[in-house]
């Protein structure tokens, strides 16, 4: 892989860069052509914590993964092995959806530990959205102590849906 190894308000030291591509080749293995792929690795150092985010754009999807840990060693282990969960436990998906010329940069012929649990919609929910502006969406949202909140955004005129980021701050999606 081609890794661009940048740090976020902090100097990223050589042997943190050769650890993290180091960690990273254990994901060659998944690849076709490993040497064609560019990984992207973001270090960022807040509150004592240290963060890593790694971001794998492919040709169908991208493989993205966020950890943070106050160890930044740590970090780049969880890290890794959060991007090696995904693969293994979307193998069949990846499969069933696209034609493997599609997906000719990922190698799939590997088999899977029964201990992954198969991910299917347990629950549908059908909700009437209320018109309504961003600040009473937000007011809603965290009157009923949800991480995500669906409404009819009367500003954008569409369906939006307000999330809380992992910073406590909100972020909004515009459905057009």
């Amino acid at each position: 892989m081609k890794y661009i190894i940048r740090g976020d308000k902090l100097t990223v030291t050589k042997a943190i860069k050769d650890y993290i591509e180091s960690k990273l080749s254990k994901l060659d293995k998944y690849y076709e052509n490993h040497q064609d792929i560019e990984c992207k690795v973001v270090i960022r150092s807040k509150n004592n914590l240290q963060t890593i985010e790694v971001t794998i754009p492919l040709k169908k999807f991208i493989l993205r993964g966020e950890e943070s840990d106050k160890d930044l060693y740590a970090a780049i282990d969880l890290v890794v092995d959060k991007l090696e969960r995904q693969i293994r436990k979307n193998k069949d998906r990846i499969k069933n959806k696209y034609d493997q010329k599609e997906i000719s940069e990922l190698i799939l012929d590997f088999d899977v530990e029964e201990e992954e649990e198969d991910s299917k919609i347990i629950k549908r929910k059908d909700i009437d959205t209320k018109p309504m502006d961003e600040e009473e969406a937000i007011l809603q949202m965290n009157l009923l102590n949800h991480d995500f909140f669906v409404f009819k955004n009367i500003n954008e005129e569409c369906v939006s849906v307000l999330y809380k980021r992992k910073d406590n701050k909100y972020g909004l999606l515009n459905v057009k």
